[in-house]
């Protein structure tokens, strides 16, 4: 695969490499390398490190792949993947109107909110004024430091997100078909009590209790 844009993943080197071709990229062991492109032969990557470029040998480094990077999408469809995600939810996709560099789309619980992901003349990855020299460690960072400046709002992986949300917001009426369903209107705000089911879920409005389809329904999720 050609890896789009600068690169889709990292890579640690697993042991150090002396380049004896200038073509290649020497490295030591524990640095991470930038994975630009893993198509044109099958025992080397072409990858970058301190802005240097040059063939590394894929036997000698571990590809750090993450399911954050969510490669070449629209905004559009980064934010329909967000929609309905717990505040912190968030990707990384190659920007649509800079090749080359990247956005970040995050789940603010109420809306998805977009970054541009910069970088300054010495390859150095910034959202505001701290640098970080690896788009991985970018991320690291504001897992533990709000993304926003307006409110608390920190990067939370996928396997964070078991939880559910307790309430939903009604997109449209919903008739029930059936004594077990529940009656609603658009605009109301339903109390889940089981959202297990990806056919139907379980909950409360205007005392109430019944089914319907989730596809009637807006999660609500809320930041700090």
């Amino acid at each position: 695969m050609r890896v789009s844009g600068v690169f889709s993943m990292e890579a640690a080197a697993l042991y150090t490499f002396r380049a004896t071709e200038g073509d290649e990229l020497s490295f030591n062991k524990g640095d991470i390398l930038k994975i630009t492109n893993m198509e044109d032969d099958p025992n080397w990557y072409t990858a970058e490190l301190h802005n240097r470029k040059g063939f590394v040998p894929k036997n000698y480094i571990n590809l750090r792949p993450h399911a954050w990077f969510a490669g070449r999408i629209s905004r559009n469809v980064a934010e329909s993947r967000l929609r309905q995600r717990e505040c912190g939810a968030f990707l990384v996709r190659e920007s649509e109107s800079a090749p080359g560099e990247f956005s970040m789309s995050v789940s603010y619980g109420d809306h998805v909110q977009h970054f541009k992901v910069l970088q300054d003349r010495g390859g150095q990855y910034y959202v505001w004024e701290e640098l970080f020299p690896s788009l991985n460690e970018l991320v690291e960072f504001y897992h533990c430091n709000s993304i926003a400046r307006e409110r608390t709002v920190l990067l939370r992986d996928p396997e964070q997100f078991a939880r559910r949300p307790h309430h939903a917001h009604a997109l449209f009426d919903f008739t029930p078909q059936h004594p077990t369903q529940l009656r609603f209107l658009r605009g109301d705000v339903i109390e889940l009590l089981d959202a297990s089911d990806p056919l139907r879920w379980r909950g409360r409005c205007h005392g109430h209790v019944g089914f319907f389809p989730p596809e009637y329904v807006q999660p609500i999720y809320h930041c700090q």
